[in-house]
């Protein structure tokens, strides 16, 4: 069996072969250790689980180890997004808190990510000290201490986080509007948060595969193309003005347009700077990993505001949002934070901006981005993962980073730079990136260019290339 590694986000693997109940009480074992050298315990942990089989019993499970510690434990009642626990740490002052989730991996994933007092991801000084006390505890001997139920406490985790993201938007404007959403959690557990905010104040909204479902319908809840496919149809059929859609935690958002037309993570993130600097008026920074478009450097430019650029992770934007005035920080995978709420990632706060972004012009999503491009030009961003073999991600690696490799198809290198991967800018059509992912056995290639058609035919170019190593 594999040795348990953090990656961008917590610990993550595969169900009944790395993620078992024994490897999930390694690593709440680890983090209790943590909580009890580096933070207060005495205020407590909370623990969450999504929609994955066997989350909530890997969840009580987790709860009993962090309580053998003395450490007062509440255990989600039913399952929540990711958000609500990071909420709920920083609103109750607690310790930290655990999610079991493997976020947008496929079902056959679980996992258990670590939120910190402040209310976010585990910061990389924090997660070497909670990798720091795994060694210690997957060398040890010594039998486990029992479990001390009598601190373990329920926590209802929705309705207090319903009540504070409510309050982020202009509910007025968007009954004004009159534009009617539809909503896609992909069977994840942000089920039914954003048609229940919708809703009670007045606006239309309904929803789709908002069941609970561990096997999330047969699809990856990544909510970007293919997976989001029966929103396009739900938007379309019902002829809605937008489709909001939610990963399986509920920390990741996608979009359809009105005429069927996928809003990709960039083009939100572009969007929602826009709406809260550019049309809200709103003070502060903006922060970008590695991957993100370029747009959002001409959005920076254009309002004046501190650009900075950080490697893949939203641990590296929550780490710059606790120590600058920074208001929005994003990724690439659709994780966006805002100073308005806490420095974390969240599908439905994002949700509830792009839709007051829409209510506030009177345009739909595709109706904006068009304004955007007209002012800034066209960015066209794709990405492609490869399932290679053993070794061959180190050695796509390399060959991209040697000097000798001096064209991608018919462009130029003209130079490279190295924070996160590799990312080698073509002439001057754009860029592509080569990564390997930090959560999966995977190899990233990630293209923006100033058309469609160039940015696939470089990634086709670059996967020809990593194929042929």
């Amino acid at each position: 069996m594999a040795s348990i590694k953090f990656g961008t986000d917590g610990w993550r693997g595969i169900i009944a072969e790395d993620f078992t109940f024994a490897n999930a009480r390694t690593v709440a074992a680890a983090i209790a250790r943590y909580v009890v050298r580096g933070e207060d315990a005495r205020k407590g942990v909370l623990v969450g689980y999504d929609h994955r089989f066997a989350s909530d019993r890997i969840a009580a499970a987790v709860a009993e180890v962090v309580s053998a510690t003395g450490t007062p434990v509440w255990l989600a009642d039913k399952p929540c997004p990711t958000p609500a626990i990071s909420l709920l740490v920083r609103q109750r002052q607690a310790a930290g808190g655990m999610v079991i989730t493997a976020s947008h991996n496929p079902y056959s994933w679980n996992g258990v990510k670590y939120k910190a007092s402040y209310g976010s991801s585990a910061l990389p000084s924090i997660v070497a000290r909670i990798e720091k006390e795994l060694a210690i505890v997957e060398a040890s001997s010594a039998p486990p201490l029992p479990p001390r139920k009598e601190l373990i406490q329920p926590l209802e985790p929705r309705a207090p986080y319903l009540d504070t993201i409510e309050k982020l938007v202009d509910w007025q404007r968007l009954r004004d509007a009159r534009f009617r959403f539809v909503v896609d959690p992909m069977h994840g557990s942000a089920a039914g948060l954003l048609k229940e905010l919708f809703s009670r104040n007045g606006v239309v909204c309904d929803e789709i595969r908002g069941t609970h479902d561990p096997r999330f319908g047969g699809v990856h809840p990544e909510p970007i193309e293919p997976h989001i496919d029966a929103l396009r149809k739900a938007v379309l059929a019902g002829k809605y003005d937008a489709g909001l859609a939610a990963d399986g935690d509920g920390d990741r958002i996608g979009a359809i347009d009105r005429d069927g037309t996928f809003i990709d993570p960039h083009q939100i993130f572009a969007l929602m700077v826009w709406h809260l600097i550019g049309t809200r008026k709103l003070p502060g920074g903006i922060a970008k990993t590695f991957s993100v478009t370029k747009l959002i450097d001409k959005l920076a430019a254009k309002f004046n505001r501190k650009l900075y650029e950080t490697p893949i992770g939203f641990k590296y934007i929550c780490e710059l949002m606790l120590q600058q005035d920074i208001l929005i920080g994003g990724e690439e995978s659709g994780g966006i934070g805002t100073s308005l709420y806490l420095p974390e990632r969240d599908a439905s706060v994002s949700a509830l901006f792009l839709a007051e972004l829409m209510a506030w012009h009177g345009k739909s999503l595709g109706e904006l981005l068009a304004v955007l491009h007209a002012e800034f030009g066209e960015f066209h961003y794709g990405r492609t993962d490869l399932d290679v073999k053993t070794g061959q991600k180190e050695k796509a690696i390399a060959y991209f980073t040697n000097e000798k490799t001096e064209r991608i198809d018919n462009w130029d290198v003209k130079r490279r730079e190295n924070m996160d991967g590799i990312k080698l800018y073509l002439s001057d059509i754009g860029w592509v990136m080569v990564r390997a992912s930090g959560t999966e056995k995977l190899l990233r290639i990630y293209c923006e260019t100033s058309r469609a058609d160039t940015t696939k035919r470089v990634l086709q170019a670059t996967v020809a290339a990593v194929n042929a190593l």
